[in-house]
């Protein structure tokens, strides 16, 4: 079945960085497009950045030029690193897959942004 783990998450000060990396499996990870969203302390769970299969990217205008999503067909992973963070970014981030119509998610991994 469909499994995707993220991992990476952790606390950093404003201005820091972090790389989460989603471990995807049960599927033919190279075939599909990988998404990051996340969800903030009472906020809804909205995208955040997007991987075509073809490497063609998409992100949330809160984050352009700050996080880049990039992808290693050879270890199923798909990444997020995110730069120059902001209090803002505070969420639980996932990764997420959309195959034969139904959305998978990972479990999530927190990252705060605080000084």
């Amino acid at each position: 079945q469909v499994q995707l783990v993220e991992s990476g998450g952790g606390l950093v000060q404003p201005g820091g960085s972090l790389r989460l990396s989603c471990a995807a499996s049960g599927f033919t990870f190279s075939t599909y497009g990988m998404s990051w969203y996340r969800q903030g302390p009472g906020k809804e769970r909205v995208l955040v950045a997007t991987i075509a299969s073809t490497g063609g990217t998409n992100y949330a205008d809160s984050v352009k030029g700050r996080f880049t999503i990039s992808r290693d067909n050879a270890k199923n992973t798909v990444y997020l690193q995110m730069n120059s963070l902001k209090p803002e970014d505070t969420a639980v981030y996932y990764c997420s897959v959309v195959r034969y119509g139904k959305r998978y998610w990972g479990q999530g991994t927190q990252v705060t942004v605080s000084s």
